[in-house]
């Protein structure tokens, strides 16, 4: 992978996490390929492939969070050919329903090179739920 190609990735994933942030679904719209080939897992959902499915799951997520706030660490880029893949820490400050909270989440975010940027067309976050085997 070469260094703009780095940087290209590396951005892609800053825009998705704006999105995010922003709770702004028509950014979301713009970071994501749009097809049957896209696939998301948000933690403690079943998995969702094709873009409609996942917008939904975008828009219902935006529409009952108030507030979201995300610290990136661990960030990994690896690209091959026209895919890309992102692995991080998502730590996330969070207001749902009136309560706050403060989680982290493992995530993997896919992305596919397109005429118009890179493109995001996986997103897996999961929960962290105890110290790998390596944590003592």
């Amino acid at each position: 992978m070469n260094g703009g190609d780095q940087v290209e990735i590396e951005e892609a994933n800053a825009r998705f996490y704006r999105a995010f942030e922003t709770l702004n679904l028509a950014e979301m719209e713009r970071v994501w390929a749009h097809g049957e080939h896209v696939k998301c897992v948000h933690p403690g959902w079943p998995l969702l492939s094709g873009w409609d499915a996942v917008r939904a799951s975008w828009e219902a997520i935006f529409e009952h969070t108030a507030e979201m706030r995300f610290t990136i660490s661990d960030v990994r880029v690896e690209a091959a050919g026209g895919l890309a893949w992102v692995t991080c820490t998502e730590n996330i400050l969070s207001e749902v329903r009136g309560r706050v909270s403060v989680t982290s989440v493992l995530a993997t975010n896919i992305f596919e090179r397109r005429p118009e940027g890179w493109r995001v067309i996986h997103h897996h976050a999961s929960h962290v739920l105890s110290p790998g085997p390596d944590a003592a």
